[in-house]
């Protein structure tokens, strides 16, 4: 696999990450053993930037990947309060302790990457970004980063202490990123993470069912996107992608993501799998300028229907446009 530099300053990873969300549970059942084989897969792959949080399933993804404890550029996140009810902290005291009990589930005494999840309001970011470069001068941290974030915050911080990366969704139907954020991130030397380049599973290799989402857990039971009339519109409007896909002897998600890889270099997809049979799908589709622009036409900038959260979950969200 190709690699590229995670951050002006940071290590070169392979260009494909790894978001290791589901290992919580949230999209499905997953159980430890098949979570392994999937971080087996990745690597074998190259995939060597594996990218978590405290909350994913509240410890049980950083758990497995402790578990499994190879030498890998490793990514993880705070400040989201669990609840209930759900909440933000940004203070110093709190991201000291959140990361004091990644460490361990990590079984690390470093993070190469600590993430600031989600902004609070209550904090000035200037305070976040001299919380992170304290952490990074006790050795604690090697770098960190910012997600669901605005140009004007990312500049904020990074004029404080140096942003290693930028998280934001970014994907064939969510481009906000291009009006903004990933030029400024350019410009900065920061790198832009996009979270969910297969659009939480649309970009998969068969027609999305709401009877697929799990019951109780899956957030996509209440998103925008995946409720109806918007469900059906986007299902069909995702069809003639995928029959382009299949024309060509492609997989739907790995030339999903390879339309991520191809927007700029600076850019590091992280899709996110239960299985290695899925991962083994994101490899080795390679897009020309016509493939490019066939696929534009197909999924034009704007077509999907719905928002890509629900009012209830934007409020930690940096708006700019």
């Amino acid at each position: 696999m190709k690699q590229r530099q995670l951050g002006a300053n940071g290590p070169m990873v392979g260009e494909i990450g790894f978001g290791a969300m589901s290992f919580g549970g949230m999209f499905g059942e997953t159980d430890e053993a098949t979570s392994l084989r999937a971080l087996d897969a990745g690597l074998e792959a190259g995939i060597t930037l594996i990218d978590t949080a405290n909350i994913y399933g509240l410890g049980v993804s950083e758990s497995v990947i402790g578990k499994w404890g190879r030498a890998v550029t490793l990514a993880t996140k705070c400040g989201i309060v669990a609840g209930p009810p759900r909440s933000v902290d940004n203070s110093e005291p709190y991201i000291r302790a959140c990361l004091e009990e990644s460490l361990r589930r990590l079984k690390r005494d470093h993070i190469d990457l600590y993430y600031l999840h989600r902004l609070d309001p209550k904090t000035p970011v200037e305070d976040v970004a001299g919380t992170m470069s304290r952490l990074i001068a006790e050795g604690k941290i090697g770098g960190y980063g910012l997600s669901e974030v605005a140009p004007y915050t990312l500049r904020q911080a990074h004029a404080e202490c140096p942003v290693t990366a930028v998280q934001n969704e970014y994907s064939l139907w969510t481009r906000l990123p291009e009006l903004g954020l990933l030029r400024t991130c350019k410009e900065l030397g920061v790198a832009f993470v996009a979270f969910s380049p297969l659009g939480r599973g649309i970009f998969g290799e068969r027609e999305m069912r709401r009877e697929d989402f799990r019951s109780g857990v899956d957030f996509r039971h209440t998103n925008p996107r995946f409720v109806e009339p918007n469900f059906s519109a986007n299902n069909a409007a995702i069809a003639p992608f995928r029959a382009f896909c299949q024309e060509r002897g492609w997989s739907v998600s790995g030339t999903a993501i390879a339309w991520v890889l191809a927007q700029d270099d600076h850019i590091i997809p992280i899709p996110g799998t239960r299985t290695a049979e899925h991962l083994r799908h994101w490899l080795d589709v390679t897009l020309t300028a016509d493939d490019l622009a066939e696929i534009e036409r197909i999924l034009p900038a704007g077509f999907a229907w719905g928002d890509r959260y629900g009012d209830h979950q934007m409020n930690a969200i940096g708006r700019y446009c």
